[in-house]
Parts: structure tokens; C-alpha cells; sequence
């Protein structure tokens, strides 16, 4: 049983049945828990019930999709996503990517495969440092800013307007990333897998780019940051306290 407990749980999501009891009788076979979910509702209740530590999660299905349920899971969960499209769309692939997804397989897929991409996955995503609080915490208070999770909005208390700040994509999951992690020290490539996934080289200085657009927005004086700042040698550092707003 204490096996069984340990073993990663891996939440399947699909309208097709067949695709959903062939895969989870597979990768029961090579020793993981696994929950299945036809649809996205049922799919937001068993993340909210269980610890699910990786989703499989298919692209088209009736209602809600799997490009809006993965960027549900990325924003209030600490827990890594694969999708399975039928589509060797491009445009799709990057959609999903764009949205948080960790990586991808093309239907109709080897069950070999999706069961190596799961593990590698699995021992990238585990490696990097946890989320501090809460996992489903979506408002946090920093410095004069509170940052939205659910609204994707950032507002300053301390300006006379309080507009919110627009933030790019990527500018979103960067600071998402560093809230959850306030005064730890983040590689360059840790950065990247906790933003972008798989499909990011591994010395993308992209990063770096990133982290100049972030402080405009946050910072007071962006060339002598006080709230992103470089650990030189190590990368980079939120270097304040974050409060979790309920």
C-alpha cells in the first residue's frame, strides 16, 4: 500500500472512453495511479479532491477545452501537463505551449511514448523548488502591488489611478512563477521550465529579456532593481516577502 500511495498519480483526461481505460490500464501496468476524467468539469473535481501530479489532457473535447482546463491547472496548481492533440497543427502546438502545457503528443500516439514523456516530465518538474503556500493561492500582495492569478491583473495600490498593468504571456507566467517562490534562487533554466516547458532551449536567453520587460513594469528604477534581482553566477531572485490575499 505504501507503494501504491508513493507512486505518481496521473489524472487522464479525454471524452473518448477507449483512449481514456487504454491508457490508464497501460500506465497502471508500469506502476502509477492513475484517475480518468471524460470532460473538464469532472476533470476540475478530481484536481480539486486529489494530488494530482501530472495531467494528461486531450486538446478537443466537447464544453470547456483542454487549451482553457491546462491554463486552469497552471495558474492554481504546481503540477505539470502533457497534451494529446489530433492535430500536427503547428499553430496548435504552440497554443498549448503558450498556455502552460510542459509537452505534447500527437494522437494517434505510442503509449510507450507518452509513458517515457510522463517520466521525463515527472523528474524534470520534481526537481525544480516547490511552490511555497497554498498551491491553489490566486492573489498576492507585494512592495504596493497585488497580482491577480484568476483576473491575470497587477495593480499598484500606491498610483493615484490603480489601473491594472497588462502583462504579455510570458510576462504572466514569469511573475506567477516568482510569487510562488519569493526569495529563492532561480536559474535561468529553472525559469524556463517552470514557464515554458519542454520546447525551450536550455540556454534560450530569451529569459533575460523577459526579466528586463518585468521590471519596467515593477520596478521603480528598472536598472537598479530592488524586486527582481540578478544573482550573478546563480540567476535570478524575487527578492522580497509575498503575501497570499484571501
Amino acid at each position: 500500500m505504501a507503494h501504491e500511495e508513493s507512486a505518481p498519480h496521473i489524472l487522464v483526461v479525454d471524452d473518448h472512453r477507449d483512449i481514456r481505460d487504454l491508457l490508464a490500464s497501460y500506465l497502471r501496468r508500469h506502476g502509477m495511479r492513475v484517475s480518468q476524467a471524460a470532460n473538464a468539469q469532472d476533470a476540475r473535481k478530481l484536481i480539486a479532491a486529489h494530488g494530482i501530479d501530472l495531467t494528461v489532457l486531450d486538446i478537443m473535447m466537447p464544453g470547456e477545452d483542454g487549451l482553457s482546463l491546462c491554463r486552469f491547472i497552471r495558474e492554481t496548481r504546481d503540477s505539470p501537463v502533457i497534451l494529446l492533440t489530433a492535430l500536427a497543427d503547428e499553430t496548435d502546438r504552440i497554443v498549448g505551449l503558450e498556455v502552460g502545457a510542459d509537452d505534447y503528443v500527437v494522437k494517434p500516439f505510442n503509449p510507450r511514448e507518452l509513458l517515457a514523456r510522463i517520466k521525463n516530465v515527472l523528474r524534470r518538474t520534481q526537481a525544480l523548488p516547490k511552490q511555497q503556500g497554498d498551491a491553489g493561492s490566486t492573489r498576492f500582495a507585494f512592495v504596493g502591488w497585488t497580482f491577480d492569478v484568476s483576473r491575470r491583473e497587477l495593480v499598484n495600490f500606491e498610483r493615484t489611478d490603480n489601473s491594472a498593468i497588462s502583462l504579455s504571456p510570458a510576462e504572466f507566467r514569469l511573475l506567477h512563477a516568482f510569487v510562488q517562490r519569493p526569495r529563492l534562487v532561480l536559474t535561468r533554466e529553472q525559469l524556463i521550465d517552470l514557464t515554458r516547458g519542454r520546447d525551450a532551449e536550455p540556454f534560450d536567453r530569451s529569459i533575460d529579456n523577459q526579466i528586463s520587460r518585468l521590471r519596467k513594469k515593477l520596478e521603480r528604477d528598472p536598472s537598479n532593481p530592488e524586486i527582481v534581482k540578478t544573482v550573478w553566477g546563480d540567476g535570478y531572485q524575487f527578492a522580497c516577502d509575498v503575501e497570499v490575499v484571501t
